[in-house]
């Protein structure tokens, strides 16, 4: 399993008094046996790989004294999202899932196998550790949109707040204890023994999802291709407006924050002269005050609104950079990284959350890969850049100007407004009828027209006109590659909507994807009309002409 980046949490508590409640019903997720099982064997990999992150950092700095080189390791390890994110997602959505997880896991066991084999023959050398860490990063980036996907089929829907907010305290548990045991098995034996432990590590999560056997996703249509399924990903994305203002938070801070990760290796060894086990330590305080922030998260957020703890966490992560840059005593800079975990992780869960709470199921693994995306795109560029900078003006310095980066992107992003604190009802609603069809047009038949006629009292024009503008983006949003709408010239109360798909069943999977969030901006619209009857709605498809 790949170093998750995400953390998602359980959803703001409304009152305080309920917490004592909210912390028994966390655990019911446990009571599923899947879930259960894929808890504890996914904690069991994700220390594997924590282990492996400090043992690929500490052995470039034992093959190069180049900070570049250093940082390029988060660089190669993120790259693959950034070039495979889109595909994944689409593949998430269209395919086998639980096949796609047992092809990129046991990729990666052979990769970290094969990582494990080069270090313990002394073979291994910047350019090959470099290669390996782009590789073992296409298994990640092809598995995490699934991983972000399934959990709402591993357990009922009502405990699927609880099921996130427990994928985050065992992410965070792996962090606090990964990195110091990695440090401790490096110190003793050498990277090789962490890379092979990765390996094995992998195991317990292929067992588990091989005996996993998913409920069948059911549709009537035929699955979309990848190309068109990636093309429906991001026509969502465009015509979403709170899903871009977590992209925008998202890359505002990642960029900066990736400084900490980049330059801690470095400043660990040359600036304060640890050994392995030091510096796996210091990663264990961040996932240490991560787990300390997975628990004081409800309590936040009954008190705080999602956008301000995003802004006092990403303050305290500035803080803690600067600390990194200066700080020399291993106690004092141990408890500022653990404050850093706290802030790391009020961030991510408030940005993952809100991703989440605002993306349906049909789309959700390409929204997350698109997330995953900026997020790990940030990573991998900031990393190169903040390693460039370190070789250019030194690594404090480097690590200053990241922190003076974390409060200008907050001060710069903070008209963007998180949304996904309330629970959105994003089911199908499944209440368009059947079109009315005489002839038997093909899937890829199109394009095809849809016209819905309105009569609107003048009187109620203007209020109309604003309820069709939400109606617009719902429309291009799923699926339409057009969107028109028509005022009769020779009857002022005719309104004509059209817009238009690709093809016939594209506009079937509109059907599909039309939610109860949805339904109630269609009703208000409809609300409008005065004729008898609800507005008419008409089908056309284009007609081929002969040759």
């Amino acid at each position: 399993m790949t170093k998750p980046s995400t953390n998602p949490t359980s959803a703001r508590q409304s009152q305080s008094a309920d917490d004592s409640h909210k912390l028994t019903s966390a655990w019911s997720p446990l009571r599923v046996q899947i879930f259960r099982a894929l808890w504890i064997a996914s904690i069991a990999s994700y220390i594997g790989t924590w282990m492996q992150d400090v043992g690929e950092s500490w052995l470039m700095t034992s093959l190069t004294t180049s900070p570049v080189l250093v940082a390029l390791i988060e660089t190669a390890g993120n790259l693959p999202v950034v070039l495979l994110a889109l595909p994944a997602g689409a593949l998430a959505d269209v395919v086998d899932r639980r096949r796609l997880l047992l092809i990129m896991q046991s990729w990666m066991c052979v990769t970290a196998g094969a990582m494990g084999l080069l270090a313990v023959m002394g073979q291994m050398t910047p350019s090959r550790l470099l290669l390996l860490s782009f590789v073992l990063g296409v298994g990640a980036a092809m598995s995490n949109p699934v991983w972000q996907a399934i959990t709402p089929e591993l357990v009922p829907a009502s405990d699927l707040p609880a099921a996130l907010a427990l994928s985050s305290v065992g992410i965070n548990i792996a962090r606090a204890i990964g990195p110091a045991l990695g440090g401790l098995i490096i110190g003793a034996s050498g990277p090789w023994a962490a890379f092979f432990l990765n390996a094995a590590s992998f195991s317990g999560v292929v067992i588990v999802i091989y005996r996993w056997r998913p409920a069948p996703r059911k549709s009537a249509l035929p699955p979309e291709d990848i190309v068109g399924a990636m093309r429906a990903g991001t026509r969502y994305i465009r015509h979403s407006p709170a899903l871009q203002t977590v992209l925008i938070r998202s890359g505002a801070f990642v960029v900066f924050a990736s400084a900490l990760w980049a330059l801690l290796p470095q400043q660990a060894r040359r600036g304060l002269g640890l050994g392995s086990l030091g510096y796996g330590s210091l990663l264990g305080c961040i996932g240490l005050g991560a787990v300390i922030g997975a628990w004081l998260l409800p309590r936040t957020r009954a008190r705080l609104s999602m956008n301000n703890v995003v802004a006092v966490a990403t303050v305290a992560f500035a803080l803690t950079t600067i600390s990194l840059a200066y700080v020399r005593s291993f106690g004092v800079l141990a408890i500022a990284l653990a404050l850093g975990g706290v802030a790391w992780i009020g961030v991510l869960s408030s940005l993952n959350v809100s991703a989440q709470t605002i993306t349906p199921s049909w789309v959700r693994a390409r929204v997350m890969a698109v997330y995953l995306l900026v997020f790990f795109g940030g990573l991998a560029g900031g990393s190169a850049l903040w390693g460039f900078a370190a070789a250019r003006v030194g690594v404090s310095a480097a690590l200053l100007f990241a922190a003076v980066g974390l409060i200008i992107g907050l001060v710069a992003t903070w008209r963007y407004r998180l949304v996904g604190e309330e629970n959105l009802s994003l089911t199908p609603s499944m209440h368009w009828p059947e079109p009315i069809v005489l002839i038997d047009p093909q899937p890829d038949e199109g394009p095809a027209i849809t016209y819905v006629e309105y009569k609107i009292d003048p009187k109620s024009a203007d209020e109309f006109l604003q309820a069709m503008t939400e109606m617009r983006r719902i429309r291009r949003r799923d699926g339409a590659i057009r969107w028109t709408l028509l005022r009769d010239t020779a009857d002022p109360r005719r309104y004509i909507e059209t817009f238009v798909t690709q093809s016939w069943v594209e506009h079937l999977r509109q059907h599909e994807r039309v939610t109860a969030e949805d339904r109630e901006v269609e009703e208000r619209a409809q609300s409008f009309h005065v004729a008898a009857g609800p507005p008419r709605v008409t089908h056309l498809i284009a007609e081929q002409l002969p040759k």
